[in-house]
């Protein structure tokens, strides 16, 4: 009877033992269960949808991939130019749509019946002069270049660029001149309080110093400044509203104020 009872024991402590492990087993996550919920939504902030872009602008940005420094502006403008005459005194201007906009002939025109030709392109940075300086400047054969950038530069148009990129492009640009035999006249960047097309960049006092830079790197090479900030500015540092109505390009009351003094300038440099 002991060893049936022990027997008997045994066997239901066995079965005991099992049922227990499988308990156990029904108890734990196996490894590879897949993800029975999925995880509640992560609600993103819807962005703001992106401002149409103008013809204009639409325009622009294909023209930028496409030929970066408009070398394709004044390409067949620039074949049609003869060369010199004798003893004409050419001048070339490069710049920006400050200078594209400045009418030279015609009843209103500031240099009507004189041998200047204007290269300023609309929006354009110092590194986009410096890529066509060579098609649109030195190939025309001129006396004398007026070079005006900077603008830009200081309102992003083509990027973030510091002051010293700026300054680099303009003596570089100068140096290509004099290393071509043409006189070099360097002009202020024109006062500006806030660019309308990129605004809260406080470029005024950039300006102030970009000119600061111009004025002394001119007289260390012997080039010649023209001042238009100084004939210009208000009490601000930008542009009256007599002289522009954005702020930025001139009216005819602000290049009346230019043309002379760019007169004397180009001048003084025939004159070196």
């Amino acid at each position: 009877m002991k060893r049936t009872t022990f027997r008997v024991a045994v066997a239901a402590m066995t079965v005991l033992a099992a049922l227990a492990g499988s308990m156990a087993l029904l108890t734990q996550e196996p490894a590879s269960k897949p993800e029975t919920t999925a995880p509640p939504p992560v609600k993103v902030q819807d962005a703001a949808p992106p401002s149409p872009m103008s013809a204009w602008e639409r325009a622009h940005q294909e023209q930028l991939k496409n030929d970066w420094p408009w070398l394709a502006r004044f390409k067949e403008a620039d074949l049609k130019v003869a060369a010199p005459a004798q003893g004409e005194d050419r001048v070339v201007f490069m710049g920006d749509s400050i200078t594209e906009g400045w009418h030279f002939e015609g009843q209103d025109g500031s240099f009507s019946g004189k041998p200047y030709i204007n290269r300023g392109i609309s929006g354009q940075t110092s590194p986009q002069m410096v890529l066509r300086f060579r098609q649109d400047v030195i190939e025309l054969q001129p006396k004398v270049v007026v070079i005006l950038a900077g603008t830009n530069d200081i309102a992003g148009n083509t990027g973030p660029m510091t002051l010293e990129q700026t300054e680099d492009n303009l003596a570089s640009m100068a140096d290509l001149a004099t290393a071509n035999h043409i006189r070099v006249v360097l002009c202020s960047v024109l006062p500006a309080y806030d660019f309308g097309w990129h605004p809260g960049l406080e470029p005024a006092p950039k300006i102030v110093a970009l000119n600061a830079w111009i004025k002394s790197y001119a007289a260390e090479k012997g080039y010649v400044y023209v001042d238009y900030h100084s004939a210009m500015k208000d009490q601000r540092d930008g542009l009256p509203p007599t002289m522009s109505k954005d702020g930025v390009h001139p009216l005819p009351a602000g290049y009346a104020v230019m043309a002379p003094l760019v007169e004397a300038g180009i001048k003084s440099a025939l004159a070196q």
